[in-house]
This record gives structure tokens, sequence and C-alpha cells, in this order.
């Protein structure tokens, strides 16, 4: 009975001790799952702290780099006025230098080679090349866009490149190379990306003719010392070239010129209503100051233009083909008659 009672009073002792000791366990982990929500929030709170200064970082780094803005320009120009971000290199000091677009759209052997090499010659203006004579840069709209994009952010790295302080960036564009084709969608462009043409013909369609044919005759013959060459910069290798005189197939000759004036005349009314200046290739090597035009046109400082490139066909017609007499019958009391005059210029 005593052991009974012993025994009862052990138990109760223990419960006695269990229910002492479960209060303090409840509270450690009531306390724990304190801890922990507390740790949550706050690294909640020091993540929107740390975003509100990321933030507030950026907000002043936007402030830092304000938008470029043109100055001293013409409400009417504004629209001509670009700031590119090239992807390629950083423009630095010159970031806030305003670039105007252009383009030369001209037909081949028309002296866009030689006025582009004049253009180049300026420090601060950079005309590309002809770009679109790779075929697969114009094998439709998208890759003809994807290229200009490239042209006018200052991306499309060649020797005439001026990078950082680029005031006019441009290249050059036959009119046979998607141009007409897709005329409507690239005026488009134009009025979006601002882009000035800078039209380059030659009055005489004949004097083209006869250079056309000669380079390509050369691109098989390789005159000068096996090496085709469409433009030569010694009178040496000018002499050589102009050497090879043509025969002009008279039963096309006059089908050939209307295509060609046709294509010209269409070019001229697709791109009228863009800002434009129209040069012949005649004037400009009779009257210099047709440069100084164009260096107003694209806003550029004026300078004097120099090109190395040396005019391989000159003289008089009759001494450049070999069937003068037909062509001179052929294009007679037409109103192409007056591309047998050898006035329109002199060398």
């Amino acid at each position: 009975m005593a052991e009974d009672l012993c025994l009862s009073t052990k138990d109760s002792l223990i419960v006695k001790q269990h229910q002492k000791k479960n209060p303090l366990i409840f509270r450690m982990l009531v306390l724990m799952v304190v801890m922990v929500c507390g740790v949550y929030i706050c690294s909640v709170c020091l993540k929107q702290i740390g975003g509100q200064s990321s933030v507030r970082l950026l907000s002043i780094h936007q402030v830092v780099e304000k938008p470029c803005v043109a100055t001293n320009i013409e409400p009417s120009e504004t629209a001509y006025v670009h700031f590119p971000k090239p992807k390629t290199f950083n423009r630095d000091e010159c970031a806030c230098n305003p670039v105007r677009n252009f383009a030369i759209l001209s037909t081949q052997r028309s002296g866009s080679g030689w006025f582009e090499t004049l253009l180049n010659s300026h420090m601060n203006i950079s005309s590309n090349g002809e770009i679109f004579s790779v075929k697969v840069r114009r094998s439709n709209i998208s890759t003809i866009f994807e290229t200009l994009d490239k042209i006018y952010n200052l991306d499309w790295l060649t020797s005439a490149s001026k990078n950082e302080c680029t005031a006019a960036v441009g290249l050059k564009w036959m009119l046979n190379q998607g141009l007409v084709q897709h005329h409507e969608e690239i005026v488009e462009y134009f009025n979006a990306k601002g882009v000035s043409a800078i039209f380059l013909f030659r009055r005489n369609l004949l004097r083209r003719m006869i250079s056309i044919l000669a380079n390509s005759y050369d691109q098989n013959a390789k005159l000068v010392n096996g090496t085709h060459k469409s433009h030569v910069h010694s009178p040496h290798e000018a002499e050589v070239l102009a050497s090879y005189k043509p025969t002009i197939n008279t039963t096309l000759l006059i089908p050939n010129l209307k295509q060609v004036e046709d294509m010209v005349n269409k070019s001229l009314e697709y791109f009228k209503s863009r800002r434009h200046i129209i040069l012949y290739y005649e004037d400009v090597i009779k009257n210099r100051t047709k440069l100084v035009d164009v260096q107003d046109f694209l806003k550029v400082p004026r300078q004097e233009l120099k090109s190395r490139q040396v005019k391989i066909h000159k003289g008089s017609l009759s001494s450049q083909v070999e069937n003068w007499a037909d062509i001179k019958k052929t294009l007679k009391g037409t109103h192409y008659r007056s591309f047998l005059d050898d006035k329109d210029y002199r060398l």
C-alpha cells in the first residue's frame, strides 16, 4: 500500500514535471517562429529599400544623360537632324554632334564614284559606297532596311567612316539596285529617317553608254596590268582604258537611251516629295561651286573637296567609238541629237 502510494506520488510528480516543461517548449517554438518571420520581413524590407535605391540611382543617371538637343537648327530642319547611338563604338565627345542622313541616287557610269570620293575628302562626311551592288543586301525590303539601319546608325564600317565626328552619313545607290522597284517603301523609310536625296545624273546619256560599254569590255580584257579597273588614279591608266573604242548597236541605241531616260524621270517623280538636290555630272565638272551647294545642302562646313581619280574618256565623242557615222545618222533628227554635241563639257 505504501509502495503503491509512493509509486502514485512519483507518477504525479513526473506528470507535474511534464506539465511544467510543456509551456517552455511551446514558448520557444513561438519565439523561433517570430524570429523566422522577423528575418523574412526584414529581408523583404531590405529588398524594397535596395530597389528604391537602384531606381533613385537610375533616375539620377538618366538625369545626367540628358537627350541631345539640336541647337541653332531651323524648325523645318529638325526632322533631318539625328543623334545616332552606334552599337560598335562610342561617339564620346561627339555624341551630341548632329548627323544628317543622305543617299546619292544615280545610275552606273554617271560620275557617282568620282563624286563620292570628293564628298569623302570632307572631314565630316562619310559616304559608304555602292552598298547595294551586293545582291543579297537588296534581296527583299527587309534586308534593304536592315542595311540602311546600320548605315544611318554609324554601324556600317568602311574606309570612308569618320565615326565619332561624322556630320553627314550616307551611301551611293543605283536606281536599278532595288531603289525604283521598292520606291514606295523606301520613300516611307526616307520620311521616317529624315534622309535627304542627292540626285546625280549625266545629261549626255550617249557618253554614259560609251563608258558602260568600255567598262564592260575591261571586265574581261583587264587592260591595265591584267586587272579590271572601273576607276583610275593616273593619266597612263586612263589612256590605256580609253584606247578601247566600242561599237554601238544603232538598232538598240534609241530604245536604250529612252529606257534610261524614263528610269531617271521616274525616280525624280517618286522621290520629289523628299528634301533633295539635283546635280548633273557635266555641271559639276564645269562649275565647282556645285560642290559648295552640296556642302550647304548637307549643312557641313565648307571645305575644298578633292579626288585622286582621273577621267578616262576625254575629248570628242567621235574619237571614242568605232561607228561614229552610224551613230550620228541614227540620232540626227531625234530629240537625242543634242548628245552629238561635244560642247556639253570640255576637258
